[in-house]
């Protein structure tokens, strides 16, 4: 793909694109539900929902494994969290029942995914989610959900919800079953039109009309542990805004990138940790909308 087709994101570029400025309470800046996390990798979920809420998002709810529930509540007091039934190995399960379906139904946004580690009952969750959420609600998929969806592909057929993807480079050639080319413009419109979705690929922003948008600041630093999960919570919480899911991940990854820019004057190159991302969030948010 040339130069000239993709839209490169610059702060100047951003603010005429303008993200939506909710008025009145909590309420007005949507709910979202973060689903996922296990019994080892319970900060994933922590990472996406606060990010999330730095993002702009009003309500944060959180679905993750019984075991680690109690802890997440006290670590993140402005959420709801709910505990689910979990495997022998503290995988979340793969069902739906009445209250995580209630949550599902009305959330305004949900993202499916960071934490998740087992993949055969997280394809079995995507599902249940998919089969049970209402058509005008946004959904992120992240991390193993992508990994699941990978092998159901024929799961987002003849929905009326079109998620937003949101792999690395390993994840996007799961999604589409060979090794990514060194043209991750034409891999991110490829992987769009496969999946009818917009997907955000490693700072490449692409719909399925072919339409890209390119990060082009990130730096070595953002390659470290929770990162992803940061990067999919800010996606989630402007979506929650009111954002469409095109300007919500191209917001998304050029507020990551930047995020990571500031850290690395203080903490050098790859120095910083994914929670130093999240509380970075807000800062860059409210410089770039003024």
């Amino acid at each position: 793909m040339s130069d000239d087709q993709a839209v490169t994101l610059t702060p100047g570029r951003l603010r005429s694109w303008p993200l939506p400025r909710p008025e009145g309470d909590k309420s007005s800046r949507g709910t979202v539900l973060v689903l996922g996390g296990s019994r080892s990798t319970p900060g994933a979920v922590l990472l996406a929902g606060i990010a999330a809420l730095r993002a702009g998002a009003g309500k944060l709810q959180l679905a993750t494994t019984e075991s680690t529930a109690a802890a997440l509540s006290i670590a993140v007091p402005e959420a709801l969290v709910v505990g689910l039934p979990e495997t022998e190995r503290g995988a979340v399960r793969g069902q739906m029942d009445e209250e995580l379906e209630g949550l599902v139904r009305g959330a305004d946004v949900v993202l499916i995914g960071p934490g998740l580690v087992d993949i055969d009952e997280t394809g079995a969750l995507l599902e249940a989610v998919m089969d049970v959420i209402e058509p005008d609600t946004r959904l992120v998929v992240d991390a193993y959900a992508l990994g699941a969806l990978s092998q159901r592909r024929s799961l987002l057929q003849g929905r009326k919800v079109h998620p937003v993807l949101t792999p690395n480079t390993g994840e996007g050639a799961r999604l589409l079953d060979r090794d990514l080319n060194d043209d991750l413009d034409e891999e991110s419109i490829e992987i769009a039109r496969t999946y009818d979705c917009v997907v955000s690929l490693f700072g490449h922003v692409a719909d399925p009309s072919g339409s890209v948008w390119r990060e082009e600041t990130a730096d070595s630093g953002l390659g470290t542990s929770g990162s992803g999960d940061a990067a999919a919570g800010v996606i989630t919480g402007l979506l929650a805004r009111g954002a469409e899911p095109a300007q919500a991940a191209s917001w998304g990854v050029y507020v990551h990138a930047a995020a990571g820019q500031r850290l690395s004057v203080q903490h050098g190159r790859t120095g910083y940790l994914a929670r130093e991302i999240v509380d970075g969030i807000a800062p860059i948010l409210a410089e770039l909308e003024g």
